[in-house]
């Protein structure tokens, strides 16, 4: 097998039938392509997790061919192939009488890496998953939170720079904060390393933040669509997947959708300096109800409406401080999050310290349908 950084998987007719007749998978078909990370979602039983433990063999398909790569893994020795696999599950399964240290390098020692070339690996890792090895590295399983745990679960999984990643449920063990932190840590560690990864869950939200591709399965693993997060939900290809994505699919498609420039308004600019009268005209002759105040070295500083630009001085005695800003590669749901949390009308989009322009909720909405490109209006939700 050839252990180069990534490789694609695909999946020919993938089957496995138990003894008493019952099919968890049948005929599957599915290509994830390398450094993608593809999320398997459906109800309980649908057979998503059968289909991941098959790639590694964990479960031995019945019928059908499993490629990494150019090679057909289902002819090749299981134990090898495992410790080439990647594997995070739900309770991490850590090694208790086992240092974090230990608990890191046990593929790499499994495959005779020499101890300073395990070693090295192993605090890279910690490193990478923000857990500094001078730290942690000594310390055992019960000293650490759980998401700590699942953090080392991740590291090892990494240990021995494997094609693939497989992850079932790794973060559902955990709190919704800590859930959130480590899904927000993956995706850091994702960007770095860019693995093929094939990740179970039950949850769509979970499925939308972190996959590439979405491949929604009923029973029988049957693929009802296999599409990116966007797609799925702006395009639900059936009854099924619009029932299993949900009513909201609107609210969540908000998460995947980034700000365009396209979607920026762009109101009246003033600067601090600005003497009231001025303003106040050039506002009157543009019919704005505020302008955007920036400061001398053009970054926000805040609005003025247009009533209280009047009487004598400059637009700073008048202005108003904004703390509602997103950077411009921030999601419409940040934008959005942004503006209710700060009572705000609109949010300053900011390229660094430059300022780009604005969203309104009226702009953000046309952002929102703007990005269902080619979809009926009342799948989007118009009315």
């Amino acid at each position: 097998m050839d252990a180069t950084a990534t490789s694609p998987i695909r999946l020919e007719q993938v089957t496995k039938k138990y003894p008493d007749g019952s099919v968890a998978v049948n005929a599957l078909d599915l290509d994830i392509q390398a450094g993608e990370l593809c999320v398997l979602v459906g109800p309980s039983g649908c057979g998503k997790t059968t289909t991941m433990k098959m790639i590694n063999r964990v479960i031995e398909p019945t019928s059908g061919r499993i490629f990494l790569g150019d090679e057909d893994v289902t002819k090749v020795d299981p134990v090898q192939l495992r410790r080439r696999i990647g594997y995070v599950i739900q309770q991490v399964g850590l090694f208790p009488h086992q240092s974090i240290r230990g608990n890191v390098t046990t593929v790499p020692r499994l495959l005779g890496w020499n101890k300073s070339k395990a070693a090295a690996r192993t605090d890279e890792l910690l490193e990478l998953v923000g857990l500094p090895p001078k730290t942690f590295g000594d310390r055992y399983p019960h000293q650490l939170s759980g998401g700590q745990r699942q953090r080392v679960g991740v590291a090892r999984a990494l240990a021995a720079d494997p094609v693939v990643l497989l992850m079932d449920e790794p973060f559902s063990a955990v709190d919704p904060i800590v859930r959130e932190r480590l899904q927000t840590e993956f995706l850091r560690l994702q960007e770095a390393v860019r693995k093929t990864i094939v990740f179970v869950t039950h949850d769509i939200e979970e499925a939308v933040r972190l996959g590439d591709r979405i491949a929604v399965l009923s029973d029988g693993a049957k693929l009802e669509q296999y599409d990116t997060p966007a797609n799925l939900l702006g395009a639900p290809a059936s009854d099924f997947v619009a029932d299993f994505v949900g009513a909201d699919r609107g609210l969540k498609r908000l998460a995947v959708t980034t700000i365009g420039a396209d979607d920026l308004e762009h109101p009246p600019i003033v600067h601090v300096s600005d003497d009231l009268s001025d303003v106040r005209a050039a506002m009157e002759r543009e019919d704005a109800r505020w302008a955007v105040v920036l400061a001398e070295n053009e970054e926000l500083h805040g609005w003025i409406s247009r009533d209280a630009a009047n009487g004598a001085g400059d637009v700073i005695s008048r202005g108003n401080r904004m703390e509602a800003w997103v950077p411009a590669d921030a999601s419409l749901k940040t934008a959005f999050s942004t503006m209710l949390q700060l009572e705000a009308g609109w949010v300053a989009v900011l390229d660094g310290s430059r300022f780009l322009g604005v969203l309104t909720p009226e702009s953000l909405h046309a952002a929102l349908r703007r990005s269902v490109d080619g979809v009926e209006p009342e799948t989007a939700g118009a009315v």
